[in-house]
C-alpha cells in the first residue's frame, strides 16, 4: 500500500512533481529575462520546455539552455521589434485617445485594430520560433496566419492571459506571489496543449534529422472542422 502511494505513477505524486518542474522553468525564465533583451529567448525556451514536458521527453535544464541556445539570435531579434511595435501602439492609443482634433477617433479606431493584431501575433510568434525553423519574415507572418486560421483557439489564448492579468490586478497578494513563482510558467504549460493541436497540421511528414525542429513548407490554411 505505501509502496503505491508514493509510485511516481500516483495522480498525486505525478501532480506535485508537475507543480516542482513548472516552479523550477519558472525560476529559469525569470532569471534568463532579467536582461530584458533575453526575454525573448527565454520566452521561446519556456514555450519548447512546457511543450516537451507535455510529451515527458527530455530533460528539464537540458530542453530550456538547447532552445535558448539555439533561437537565441532570432528570438532576440524579434523580442526587440515586437518592443518597439507595441511601444509605439501603446503611445499611439494613449495620443489619439486624449488629441481631441477632427478625425482622431477614426485613428485611434485604427491603432486599435493595429493592436488586436499586435496581440494575435504575439500569442504565436514565439510558440512558432520554438517549434519551427523559419526565417524572421516567415515566422511573424505564420503568426498571423495561424492566428486568424484557428480562430477559437486564439480566443482560448486570449482569454486565459486576460484571466490570469485581471487576477492579478484585482485580486488578493497571495495570487500575486503564486504568479510570481509559477504563474508564466503555468500559463504557457496550459497554452502548450493548444500549441501542441496547432502545430501537429503543420508538421510535414517528412521527418529531419533533428525532429525537435520543423519547416514550414507551405502557409497554414484554415482548419477544417
Amino acid at each position: 500500500m505505501l509502496k503505491g502511494l508514493f509510485s511516481f505513477d500516483n495522480p498525486v505524486i505525478k501532480f506535485f512533481c508537475l507543480i516542482g518542474n513548472l516552479w523550477m522553468l519558472n525560476l529559469l525564465w525569470l532569471v534568463c529575462s532579467l536582461p530584458i533583451f533575453t526575454l525573448g529567448a527565454s520566452t521561446t525556451a519556456l514555450v519548447y520546455s512546457c511543450m516537451k514536458l507535455r510529451q515527458d521527453e527530455g530533460y528539464l535544464f537540458s530542453n530550456f539552455f538547447k532552445s535558448f541556445k539555439e533561437n537565441f539570435r532570432q528570438s532576440t531579434l524579434i523580442w526587440l521589434m515586437y518592443l518597439v511595435v507595441g511601444a509605439l501602439i501603446g503611445l499611439g492609443l494613449i495620443f489619439w485617445n486624449n488629441y481631441n482634433i477632427p478625425g482622431s477617433k477614426l485613428i485611434w479606431a485604427v491603432v486599435i485594430a493595429m493592436a488586436i493584431l499586435y496581440v494575435i501575433s504575439v500569442l504565436y510568434v514565439f510558440a512558432i520560433q520554438s517549434k519551427f525553423v523559419n526565417t524572421i519574415k516567415d515566422t511573424i507572418r505564420y503568426s498571423f496566419l495561424i492566428g486568424f486560421s484557428h480562430l477559437k483557439e486564439t480566443i482560448m489564448l486570449v482569454l486565459i492571459v486576460a484571466g490570469v492579468i485581471l487576477a492579478n490586478l484585482f485580486t488578493v497578494f497571495l495570487v500575486n506571489f503564486v504568479t510570481l513563482n509559477i504563474g508564466m510558467s503555468f500559463v504557457v504549460y496550459w497554452m502548450s496543449a493548444h500549441y501542441q493541436k496547432i502545430f501537429e497540421k503543420y508538421i510535414p511528414k517528412q521527418e529531419y534529422p533533428d525532429d525537435d525542429y520543423w519547416v514550414c513548407e507551405e502557409a497554414p490554411k484554415e482548419d477544417a472542422e
